[in-house]
């Protein structure tokens, strides 16, 4: 997996296989610190904001993201922070494909 942020997610289906946990946990490396293994099926991150203005546009900046790529991620916010949650549903496990939107995420914010 070369430069996630650069690639585009790819259509799969409940045959697609989901990815090993040596893959998760190389695909993991590759994000910023703050994206964790919640179990073997999904990735999370926490972001935090100085008020609810950049919260929202965080939040409408993710829903583009997933929305190009046709990923869609479960977000929850308040006023200064919000939570993105990925899996693929389809598999019911993880695949590039929740990297590829985490990455992109990333993106958005500085560290």
């Amino acid at each position: 997996m070369s430069d996630l942020s650069q690639q585009h997610c790819q259509a799969c289906d409940s045959s697609t296989p989901a990815l090993s946990a040596e893959q998760t946990e190389s695909a993991l490396s590759q994000l910023a610190a703050r994206w964790t293994r919640v179990n073997d099926a999904r990735i999370a991150a926490e972001f935090k904001f100085k008020n609810y203005g950049k919260t929202q546009a965080f939040v409408n900046a993710v829903a583009y993201i997933a929305h190009r790529e046709m990923h869609h991620p479960e977000i929850t916010f308040g006023y200064n922070q919000c939570r993105v949650e990925l899996t693929t549903h389809a598999i019911g496990g993880l695949s590039e494909n929740d990297f590829i939107v985490a990455a992109k995420v990333d993106r958005l914010v500085d560290d």
